[in-house]
């Protein structure tokens, strides 16, 4: 075969036309809660958050649609931890170490 007269064949799909929606973004609010662990407890208050950041508060689960628990920059399973209004519990054996971060993320969907 000659290259004079070989052709390249070129098959391109064909693309369906669909109509696309596009839903905007929901607004989104973010709460912190953070708190410095004493070596002993395994549970913590509003009154155990630090005030240097900012107004500490644990809300109310019922009112956030998801929430995160960091301890010492871990994300800890929800089977370890119990939320309630103004505490959070810890079902672990055994206590953050002393100095460990407590940081618990919450947020809500509007």
């Amino acid at each position: 075969m000659s290259k004079k007269n070989s052709k390249v064949y070129l098959n391109l799909p064909g693309i369906p036309k669909e109509e696309k929606r596009f839903i905007s973004p929901r607004k989104v609010l973010i709460y912190e809660f953070y708190a410095i662990s004493d070596g002993c407890s395994l549970v913590y208050k509003n009154k155990d958050g630090l005030c240097e950041v900012a107004k500490q508060e644990i809300l109310d689960p019922k009112e956030i649609s998801y929430m995160n628990l960091f301890i010492n920059g871990v994300l800890q399973p929800y089977e370890n931890y119990i939320v309630k209004e103004g505490e959070i519990r810890l079902k672990t054996v055994d206590v953050p170490i002393k100095g460990a971060p407590i940081v618990l993320q919450m947020i809500k969907v509007l």
